[in-house]
Parts: structure tokens; sequence; C-alpha cells
């Protein structure tokens, strides 16, 4: 399995806190049969002072340590890109991380704030697609914005916006608003990804087979897989 979207770089953000424990979440993560991670730090201006160029050797020096403890991982850097005016300004810069490719565009992980969908994000959307940056919505099953009117769903879907479910927001362990409409989105097909969002071992771990399990259940095994394969897959470039 491919895990498009966790937290395990060391001390750059709220995911592993150290080497220690971002070797054992990587550990975690082989064990539950994932192969490959893109590694997804937060860049989050004023929080999280991240980029694409700040984010590399931190990766370069973490890449090494799995090879010295031969953790059979492959990976690659990325970043969950918050939403905010300084996406402008990175972007000229170039400084947004990409997690790959999709049908020719670059593929860029987005976050919205999780108590609504702000006025102005399909602008800040179409901004990025006529810059050929194509926005992966990162978890919009736990967006209280999308809870309350999944309508609200429609202009990103119609834009061709790509989508990543959380594991546990599939499984149920988000809490009931999150389960139902990952149901709805897995139903409906709107879901591209489930990805881990791991943060550490005890309450976001990076394990993905559980929600595969539910999901093969809701919508067939190959789907299923599709979701932590062939899509995460093809956006890294295996294919």
């Amino acid at each position: 399995m491919i895990d498009l979207h966790c937290h395990l770089l060391p001390s750059i953000d709220d995911g592993a806190s150290s080497v220690e424990e971002a070797l054992s979440l990587a550990r975690m993560a082989v064990a539950d049969g994932i192969t490959h991670m893109v590694f997804t730090p937060h860049v989050h201006p004023g929080r999280y002072e991240n980029n694409a160029q700040t984010i590399q050797p931190v990766f370069e020096g973490f890449q090494r340590t799995l090879i010295e403890h031969d953790i059979q991982l492959s990976v690659k850097p990325a970043g969950e890109v918050r939403l905010s005016v300084e996406v402008l300004t990175m972007f000229a810069a170039g400084k947004l991380p990409f997690l790959g490719e999709w049908e020719g565009k670059k593929v860029m992980l987005l976050e919205l704030p999780h108590s609504h969908v702000p006025p102005g994000t399909d602008n800040l959307v179409k901004w990025l697609l006529d810059r050929n940056v194509l926005p992966m919505i990162a978890h919009p099953e736990r967006n209280k914005g999308f809870h309350s009117d999944s309508r609200k769903l429609a202009p990103f879907i119609e834009m061709g916006c790509l989508f990543q479910l959380t594991a546990m927001s599939v499984t149920g362990e988000f809490g009931k608003p999150a389960e139902e409409l990952s149901v709805k989105m897995l139903e409906n097909g709107w879901a591209t990804v489930i990805a881990s969002d791991a943060h550490n071992a005890s309450h976001r771990p990076p394990v993905l087979s559980n929600a595969v399990k539910v999901a093969a259940q809701l919508i067939g095994e190959t789907e299923a897989r599709r979701l932590v394969w062939g899509n995460p897959a093809r956006i890294i470039g295996l294919y």
C-alpha cells in the first residue's frame, strides 16, 4: 500500500517529535503492509513555516536514517499546504511542495480549516488550476462545513479536485459525521485516495489496512485497493 499523507518527518510539525518516534512509526507502517510513504509536514504560514526548500534537507536526513536502520520503505517528500493567501506568493517563489502529478497537472495536498469552508476557497482552487496545479483536498470528511451540507463539495468535484479520505474516518474512529461523509464519498466515487494522516502511534497511527477492509465492504475489493495503490501510484509516478 501507498500512504500519501503522513507526518513522520521528525520535529518539523505536530507529527513525530523525535527521530526515534519517526522510526517507530515507519516500522508500524511497514508492519501494516505499507511499502511507500509520502511525508507531508504542515505548510502553515504563521504556525509551521515549512516549504519545499526547508522540508528537503529534513527529508534527506530521515531517508538516510531509514536506510541505516534497514527499514524497507520507499519515501518521498511533499507537504500539506494550509489554505491561505500566502499560497499565491509561495507559488510564485517556487516554494510549494507537490505530491506528484495527475493528468499532466502538479498535485498539491490542500488543507482547509476543520471548522468551515472559507468563502473564496473555490476562487483559490481556480487560481491554482489556471497555473496547472491540481488540489487534492485533505480529509474533507473531517470538515464541519462539509458535514453540515455535503453539497458544498460540488464546486470542487466539478472543478476536478482530488480528495483524500483519512483511514480512521473510514473506520469510524474520527466520529460519526466523518464516517458518514466518508461512506457517501466512497459510494459516490468521489474519493481519490485513502491515507493515514499519521501523527503518532497512540491516536493517529500509520495504518491503512483496517480502512481498506471497510472500504472493500462498501465498494468492492478492486476499488478499495485502487484508493491505496492504483491512484497513489499514478500520482507519485510508479507507472
